[in-house]
């Protein structure tokens, strides 16, 4: 099983990029995104129910992120609007088997057993 993420790169603030989050082999329960900037520990950014497409995202990012998913190509996405400095970081996908509604779990590294490799976002000033 592997989870292949793609999209990262440079962009200036105030742009927009969407990232992939490709899962081999299988369909999870949940996905999330998690991101760490230089120097800072990884943070929760969203993260969806795959059959229920119900969201929810960390203060930091709502509405300027969405997430989708595209069932056919077993890809998830995040699709981030009105990008500045503070969102410089490398963005990972995150899968897991678990069932659980509360923000607190399904927000949480310690939720997800199922981790892509990273990639990386650069938002210029």
């Amino acid at each position: 099983v592997q989870l292949q993420a793609s999209g990262g790169g440079l962009v200036q603030a105030g742009g927009s990029l969407r990232l992939s989050c490709a899962a081999s082999g299988r369909t999870f329960i949940r996905y999330g995104w998690f991101r760490q900037a230089p120097g800072k520990e990884r943070e929760f950014v969203g993260t969806m129910r795959w059959s229920t497409g119900a969201t929810y995202y960390a203060d930091s990012v709502k509405g300027r992120a969405t997430i989708s998913r595209d069932n056919a190509k077993n890809t998830v996405y995040l699709q981030m609007n009105s990008l500045n400095a503070e969102d410089t970081a490398v963005y990972y996908c995150a899968a897991s088997d678990m069932l659980s509604i509360t923000i607190p779990t399904i927000s949480s590294e310690n939720h997800y057993s199922y981790w892509g490799q990273g990639t990386l976002v650069t938002v210029s000033s």
